[in-house]
């Protein structure tokens, strides 16, 4: 599927912070984590959290699963590819 700029923009701005590179880095690790979890986990805020989940689901980045008491979180095989980019720029 070939990307408008605008849609391409998105999903760079879906993994343009260090903090959402740290959660998806989280969830490649761990995944299946609540945003409660990925709070407690990298020391932030459960809003700051849950505010990074939201703009990463919104760019294809992670997929939110409902189970009875909380939603849970792991990487789209786009995330994947990204974390895999990243790595050859270290």
């Amino acid at each position: 599927m070939a990307f408008t700029s605008r849609q391409l923009e998105r999903v760079i701005k879906g993994f343009a912070s260090h903090r959402r590179l740290d959660i998806l880095m989280l969830l490649q690790k761990t995944p299946e984590l609540s945003v409660e979890e990925v709070a407690d986990k990298l020391s932030i805020g459960y809003v700051n959290a849950s505010d990074h989940i939201r703009k990463m689901a919104q760019a294809g980045l992670v997929i939110k699963r409902s189970d009875s008491k909380a939603v849970r979180h792991k990487l789209t095989p786009r995330a994947k590819v990204i974390l895999s980019f990243c790595k050859t720029l270290e």
